[in-house]
């Protein structure tokens, strides 16, 4: 791995945004190719902040710390990676439900997926029912991923997946739903393709449904 590159990987495990967006420019200067800087220096060192997580030697603060560094780095990467014709993961549109406004949860999702190599529509929190239909329509979505904290809130997931089945558009994507109060079995009854119980589990579940 280049020295600057491998700057970058430490960097982001250990949550040290400055010091990202510096190296990152360093590496553009030097003329390292966008798409190594995003996977070998990026993408893994996330991959490795998730792995410390589920071995619990990481805790949510780090683990958003980590995601945040890396979110840095990539406003310095995203348009040379556009200019050099990145291919995606997948582009997964996210928000938390109606009637519910927690979104620590969805935005630490949002910022492994995007760490992982996924492009991010992110809708907020409070996100009506016809906001992800149109979202679909408009973009060539391949997740849908819905977050509740707020057991009242949950059933909104239920009525967002019938809308798609209602418009057409439930075979075009997968479903993923997470947060405090779900389970496993809600996700299934509900008819969701997969169901995450943190954001490390996220990148594994939409991967899978992907790959």
């Amino acid at each position: 791995m280049d020295s600057t590159v491998q700057e970058i990987f430490i960097a982001i495990q250990g949550g040290d945004a400055n010091l990202v967006k510096e190296k990152v420019q360093t590496a553009l200067d030097r003329d390292i190719d966008p798409s190594q800087i995003l996977n070998t220096g990026m993408i893994a060192a996330m991959a490795v902040v998730g792995e410390r997580f589920e071995k619990g030697e990481y805790f949510v603060p780090e683990m958003l710390i980590a995601a945040r560094a890396m979110q840095q780095g990539l406003v310095i990467l995203k348009p040379h990676l556009q200019q050099a014709d990145l291919v995606s993961e997948g582009k997964v549109v996210i928000g938390t439900v109606k009637g519910d406004l927690h979104d620590i949860g969805k935005n630490l999702v949002s910022m492994m997926l995007e760490g992982a190599g996924f492009e991010l529509l992110d809708l907020g929190t409070d996100v009506p029912t016809e906001k992800f239909i149109e979202a679909v329509q408009q973009n060539e979505v391949n997740v849908v991923a819905m977050s509740a904290l707020l057991t009242t809130t949950m059933p909104q997931m239920k009525t967002i997946i019938g809308a798609l089945i209602e418009a057409g558009m439930r075979d075009q994507v997968k479903v993923i739903v997470g947060g405090a109060p779900l389970t496993e079995s809600f996700a299934q009854e509900i008819g969701a393709d997969g169901y995450a119980a943190d954001a490390s589990r996220a990148v594994k579940v939409t991967k899978s449904l992907l790959g």
